[in-house]
C-alpha cells in the first residue's frame, strides 16, 4: 500500500523557518517528479514547489526565493525548507508524487 507521510509542520513567528518531510512507502518514487502543493482555508489548492527526476526545480512565485525543495530517492523521501515564512504560508501542506498525495501537515505563521 501507497503511503505519503509529511511531518515538520507546526507554529512559527513570520520570518521563522521550518522545515518539511515526505516519507513515501509502498512503492519507489525515483522515478518521479515530487511535489509539494498547500490550501488555505477558504481557498483552492496551489503549487508550491516541485523537484523532477533530475533535480530541477520549480516553484511558485510567491515563495521563490524563500523555499527550496529537494529529495533523497535512498530514502524515497522528499523535503521542503521554508524560510522566511511570511503570514500568508499559513497552510496544510501537502506531498503529492504521481497520482498519491499524503494527508498534510499544518503549517501556521503567527506573530
Amino acid at each position: 500500500q501507497v503511503q505519503l507521510v509529511e511531518s515538520g509542520g507546526g507554529l512559527v513567528r513570520p520570518g521563522g523557518s521550518l522545515r518539511l518531510s515526505c516519507a513515501a512507502s509502498g512503492r519507489t518514487f525515483s522515478m518521479y517528479s515530487m511535489a509539494w502543493f498547500r490550501q488555505a482555508p477558504g481557498k483552492e489548492r496551489e503549487f508550491v514547489a516541485r523537484v523532477t527526476t533530475s533535480d530541477t526545480t520549480y516553484y511558485a512565485d510567491s515563495v521563490k526565493g524563500r523555499f527550496t525543495i529537494s529529495r533523497d530517492n535512498a530514502k524515497n523521501a522528499v523535503y521542503l525548507q521554508m524560510n522566511s515564512l511570511k503570514l500568508e504560508d499559513t497552510a496544510v501542506y501537502y506531498c503529492v508524487v504521481s497520482s498519491y498525495r499524503g494527508r498534510g501537515t499544518q503549517v501556521t505563521v503567527s506573530s
